[in-house]
């Protein structure tokens, strides 16, 4: 197995399948994925690019979302579907979507009356498409595992619309918010108590035990999402502090991130530059995201975030406003 992040072979597949079904040209070398179990996230990077690049739609990873099944997330979906309730499964998807793929994370955020999944990525490549369709195959996949029976679940993306909002609607039949403070899937909190239909305890306890094997011999080899995880906890810490919460040297941390064909400097500035455009679209001061971020003032935040994005932060607010 890949050292590198991956994602399950199964979502490379749901990509290839969409794009055959709409007689897309992709490269051959993409579609060649293979016997291999894990694909590594910057070929992903490269089947999204191909795929959206050979559509003219807008809302192609949307409509890829709503047309992935329970298959396309590996033993996680059958996971999912063994559990008792939403509450449940949702729990269950905070622990394992590490092996549906290491381009995002997940988390939950409660509020009075109101639970939020929240969804992060970590990739740039194609980003809004690929949100896009996260979302839309958990919207399809929990209203499907709950036989229709939840309220009214809600998303919202931090991006602009990228087609006609009848289309939105048409396809994913909820309440919809745009250029919000985050990617997330809204449920009311009686829902989570809602049963599955196809709760199984014993099907449960098995692929738990397959699925705590998998994550274990993923999680060890995946030290650059381990090293990206922590940096985005405490952006401050520098090589050698996260290294040692890693209990490693600083020297054998860049070794074994350079067997991965990465660098420290590499993720840090992935990580500091994704937290960068999220701060910034929550429209905090200037210096409070200098601070935040590490930067001894907004000068030095400004002259890294120029040399991330060929553009000022105020620049970048400005798009955002537009």
């Amino acid at each position: 197995m890949s050292s590198t992040p991956s994602v399950t072979v199964h979502y490379a597949q749901a990509i290839l399948q969409a794009a055959e079904r709409l007689a897309l040209p992709l490269p051959a070398e993409l579609r060649a994925l293979g016997g291999e179990a894990r694909i590594p996230l910057a070929r992903q990077d490269a089947l999204w690019e191909a795929f959206c690049s050979a559509s003219s739609d807008p809302l192609i990873g949307l409509r890829l979302g709503c047309a992935l099944q329970v298959g396309h997330l590996d033993m996680v979906g059958a996971l999912l579907m063994s559990c008792e309730t939403v509450g449940e499964a949702l729990e269950a998807l905070l622990e394992y979507y590490p092996i549906v793929g290491e381009g995002g994370e997940f988390s939950l955020q409660r509020v009075p009356g109101q639970v939020r999944l929240v969804y992060q990525p970590h990739y740039q490549v194609r980003r809004e498409e690929r949100v896009e369709a996260v979302l839309a195959s958990l919207l399809h996949m929990t209203r499907w595992i709950a036989g229709n029976k939840l309220g009214s679940l809600q998303l919202s993306f931090s991006h602009a619309a990228r087609g006609e909002l009848a289309s939105y609607a048409g396809l994913l039949d909820c309440p919809l918010q745009f250029e919000a403070a985050d990617n997330a899937l809204l449920f009311a909190e009686a829902d989570l108590r809602v049963p599955l239909i196809q709760a199984n305890a014993l099907m449960r306890e098995h692929l738990r035990g397959l699925a705590d094997s998998l994550l274990e011999r993923l999680g060890t080899q995946s030290l650059a999402v381990r090293v990206q995880q922590l940096l985005r906890q405490h952006p401050r810490w520098g090589k050698e502090r996260v290294a040692e919460q890693l209990a490693l040297s600083g020297r054998h941390l860049n070794r074994k991130l350079a067997e991965e064909g990465t660098t420290f400097k590499l993720l840090r500035e992935q990580v500091l530059y994704q937290m960068a455009e999220q701060l910034l679209r929550e429209s905090p001061r200037l210096s409070e995201v200098a601070e935040r971020l590490g930067f001894s003032d907004e000068s030095a935040f400004a002259k890294a975030f120029r040399r991330w994005s060929s553009m000022t932060p105020g620049q970048f607010r400005q798009g955002q406003s537009e």
